[in-house]
């Protein structure tokens, strides 16, 4: 029987350990250490999120999307559990295997990753249409056969479906489990039917817009799905930490087990990560803190606050 997706109690990060003004600067340096290395990993996005003054972009400051990937933490362990979830598809796999570097330059794939995601959230119209018209480009590239001899094409309208159900319900389900504020059913709802606009854009046909439409989607797909040596060899890399420092190997294990414990179990069983309960609780309880611990530490969202800046400017000019 599947296991329903609990979200475990809130628990204290370390930062609430420190109260009082003695300790104000200990705090401050803390927040550095723990923001550095993370901020240096994602890079600065290659996006533009300034101009044009007035522009909302695909979505606006009052979207639900907005709300949910600007959510850094969130996000962070979301992507790298989508990843885990969509790699159970064959030919998503054989695509990334045979036309990416993603084991020579890890990093680098996910600052594009990032730039995209952000991009077409927060970015201006003209931005976000560049950066999916640019997708779709290198897609129109990715063509071969996986390993059962089956032919692929990264730009076939299911397999992009695929890639989006598989992303965005892990972001969500990140948001839901470990995010600031779980979005009521309604909300639920919108943010699938808003991220749909990406996903047809990129030439997704069928997209599912609500919650009950991605669950079906999914169940749809499940017979398509399979773990061979390609996706082995990948889950192992994406949970081995890359850093020779301590701290940065500890803190990448952290964020892989908690993207490991958001996995539907169905998806986790496949992948060969399935957790008993009580296991899947700790999981979640330690996923919980450290994403409570990165919310303080990072602060307020600035590609949020850069992308409000150029929102509001319309109101301006307009008066």
């Amino acid at each position: 029987m599947a296991r329903c997706p609990v979200r475990v109690p809130m628990v204290s990060s370390v930062a609430e350990l420190a109260v009082g003004p003695a300790v104000d600067e200990a705090r401050a340096a803390l927040r550095t250490v723990l923001a550095t290395p993370l901020r240096r990993s994602l890079g600065e996005p290659r996006a533009s999120f300034d101009d044009p003054p007035g522009d909302p972009g695909l979505f606006g400051p009052g979207s639900v999307t907005w709300r949910v990937h600007a959510d850094t933490p969130s996000m962070l362990v979301g992507g790298v559990s989508s990843l885990l979830v969509q790699l159970l598809h064959p030919g998503a796999m054989a695509g990334v295997a045979d036309h990416s570097v993603y084991e020579h330059d890890p990093a680098g794939r996910l600052r594009r990753t990032g730039t995209f995601v952000a991009g077409t959230t927060f970015g201006s119209t003209l931005t976000a249409e560049a950066l999916i018209d640019s997708v779709r480009r290198v897609h129109r590239r990715v063509v071969g056969t996986r390993p059962d001899g089956v032919s692929y094409r990264a730009s076939d309208p299911t397999l992009l479906r695929w890639v989006h159900i598989a992303e965005h319900a892990q972001f969500l389900r990140a948001y839901q489990l470990l995010g600031p504020k779980p979005l009521a059913r309604a909300e639920v709802d919108r943010y699938f039917a808003e991220v749909a606009v990406v996903a047809r854009k990129l030439g997704a046909t069928a997209v599912p817009e609500d919650a009950a439409s991605v669950a079906r989607c999914f169940a749809e797909l499940r017979g398509e799905l399979a773990v061979g040596d390609q996706a082995r060899r990948a889950i192992h890399f994406i949970l081995e930490p890359k850093s020779s420092n301590p701290g940065e190997r500890m803190g990448y294990a952290a964020f892989a087990g908690a993207a490991v414990s958001i996995m539907p179990d169905w998806a986790a069983a496949l992948a060969g990560l399935w957790q008993p309960w009580p296991v899947l609780v700790a999981n979640r309880m330690r996923a919980h803190a450290l994403c409570r611990t990165l919310r303080w530490a990072l602060g307020p969202n600035e590609l949020v606050e850069r992308s409000l800046r150029r929102c509001s400017a319309a109101a301006v000019s307009v008066a």
